[in-house]
């Protein structure tokens, strides 16, 4: 087990306590493609009934998401065609619960002003401000919480990237987890107001995926919270080969594995986890917190 250092949060208009308590990130995406959920959600209404739940069951933040990042996405939606789909969400959500803590998970720095101004206190990018050039400045200018994930390529790119050795996984990622930290420093954002995630999935292949999980006490060493989003991903499906057959366990089939890799991540050190499923992890994490607590009587 790894004890988790505290951290205050710095958001849009609050601080977020991290450390003492796992925080679970609740997964609200609205488009049509996602790998696990796409086209669930068809209307605003039922995406805000479905975020107002989330919290019910003990979401801290819900992630609002319009691009599918799944393995093969093109990237073909526009700016404006995401812009459409989160903001009157993010409205929806905050006319109900106008105290709701939300993230936007997006690449781009229009898409993320846009979510910003309808009341999302931190942005959650995928590619570490790496694919939209202006993302950087209009993070620092919003003065939001960000959160910079590791993507090794783009999703289109994932099937043909070379395959990572187990041993090669960790050291990359925290050398180019740093690079981001350093460039979004650089560019103004304050570090109180930077998460690191390792980037499940994202251009790791199957076992490629368990070396960052137990190197996740490697990662808190660049002196920022972490965040573990393995929910639901294609390597727990494959983990799950032997009960399942060669195809591995089905998206719908994981999420006892999900519960499973999210745990280890809390004891491994991560501050918050980022989940389709609220209620069960926050249940899990509660048994989780209470182990770390033990751990330092």
């Amino acid at each position: 087990m790894h004890r988790r250092a505290h951290f205050d949060w710095k958001l849009r208009t609050r601080s977020l306590a991290l450390g003492s308590a796992t925080r679970v990130v609740g997964i609200l995406n609205v488009t049509p493609d996602s790998f696990s959920d796409g086209g669930r959600l068809h209307s605003v209404d039922e995406a805000v009934t479905t975020a107002l739940v989330m919290f019910a069951d003990g979401a801290t933040i819900v992630d609002v998401g319009g691009e599918s990042t799944r393995p093969g996405a093109g990237g073909t939606l526009s700016t404006q065609q995401e812009i459409d789909r989160v903001v009157p969400v993010i409205e929806g959500i905050r006319r109900a619960r106008p105290d709701a803590l939300l993230s936007i998970d997006t690449y781009r720095a229009a898409t993320a002003r846009a979510a910003v101004a309808a009341g999302a206190e931190i942005v959650n990018d995928v590619s570490g401000l790496l694919w939209d050039d202006v993302m950087a400045a209009a993070c620092a200018e919003l003065q939001c919480g960000v959160i910079l994930m590791h993507a090794r390529g783009r999703p289109s790119d994932w099937k043909s990237l070379p395959r990572l050795a187990p041993n090669e996984v960790l050291p990359l990622v925290k050398r180019e987890l740093a690079q981001r930290l350093n460039a979004a420093i650089a560019a103004g954002i304050a570090p109180a107001r930077i998460v690191l995630d390792p980037g499940f999935g994202f251009g790791k292949v199957h076992d490629a995926n368990y070396p960052l999980l137990q190197g996740l006490p490697e990662l808190a060493a660049l002196g920022q919270p972490l965040l573990a989003g393995a929910s639901r991903k294609s390597f727990l499906g494959h983990t799950l080969v032997p009960l399942y057959g060669a195809a591995g366990a089905p998206v719908s089939a994981r999420e006892h594995a999900t519960l499973a890799a999210s745990t280890i991540a809390i004891l491994m050190g991560a501050s918050l986890v980022r989940v389709h499923r609220v209620r069960p992890m926050v249940e899990a994490a509660l048994i989780a917190d209470a182990t770390l607590a033990a751990a330092r009587q």
